[in-house]
């Protein structure tokens, strides 16, 4: 794939998020979050997945957790960036995994139709321009019965001022928790309501949830979500 086709797929993180991505922060208090309640929506959950992969692997901090919870004979890390292929290819190499890299754009996955039992795309999808490209995509790839493990930030925190101030991401393009829901249904996967879920984590909050943990001030039960967890199930044929 061209670099001027790549450029058009993805807004490109700014230095304070890509070294965010690489904390502790990140992997205890989002990545490690997201993976517990993602299981947990799981219908029918086997033991095993044989063809594992992650769109928008990053640095590969997520690529241990996914061997570790869905035991795949073929686990594959899937970025835009190079540089952050290569710093996962060095990371799962210190955790002895054994792992294959793509480079490609979600909206242009390069891997063949009907051939990954569970997809994980976590906090990925808003940095994508082409998200319908890159949903019907990820519906392609899945094998009938494959499972998409969607974890995502919504219209509400993306366009949030802290946000804005400390990352980047193409505005036009966000999206409420419940037009996710509606692009990952009209593409053709079934999402029971009992595989949905919506955290409100500290961390998605534009207080960062100082007033509820010093305060003592509970959030508003009607609020717009800030996030949308769910798992999604390509239909069997």
């Amino acid at each position: 794939m061209s670099s001027s086709s790549q450029s058009h797929s993805h807004v490109p993180e700014t230095a304070f998020g890509k070294w965010f991505l690489q904390t502790q922060t990140w992997t205890s208090h989002v990545l490690e979050p997201a993976f517990k309640d993602l299981e947990r929506l799981i219908p029918h959950r086997r033991s095993s997945y044989p063809v594992v992969a992650d769109v928008g692997c990053g640095w590969g901090r997520s690529l241990k957790k996914l061997h570790d919870r869905f035991a795949p004979e073929r686990l594959i890390g899937m970025d835009i960036d190079p540089v952050m292929l290569q710093a996962s290819a060095r990371e799962v190499r210190t955790e002895d995994i054994n792992a294959q890299f793509v480079q490609c754009s979600s909206a242009h996955i390069a891997l063949e139709d009907n051939s990954v039992d569970l997809l994980f795309c976590h906090q990925t999808f808003h940095h994508l321009i082409e998200q319908e490209q890159a949903i019907a995509e990820f519906f392609r790839v899945l094998k009938p019965g494959g499972v998409l493990l969607f974890a995502e930030s919504t219209k509400r925190y993306i366009h949030s001022w802290i946000i804005r101030l400390l990352f980047r991401h193409p505005m036009e393009v966000q999206k409420t928790a419940g037009q996710y829901l509606e692009l990952v249904r009209n593409t053709g996967f079934y999402v029971a309501s009992e595989s949905i879920s919506y955290p409100y984590l500290w961390w998605s909050r534009e207080d960062l949830g100082l007033l509820e943990r010093v305060l003592k001030i509970p959030p508003k039960a009607q609020r717009e979500e800030t996030l949308i967890n769910l798992v999604a199930v390509k239909p069997a044929v």
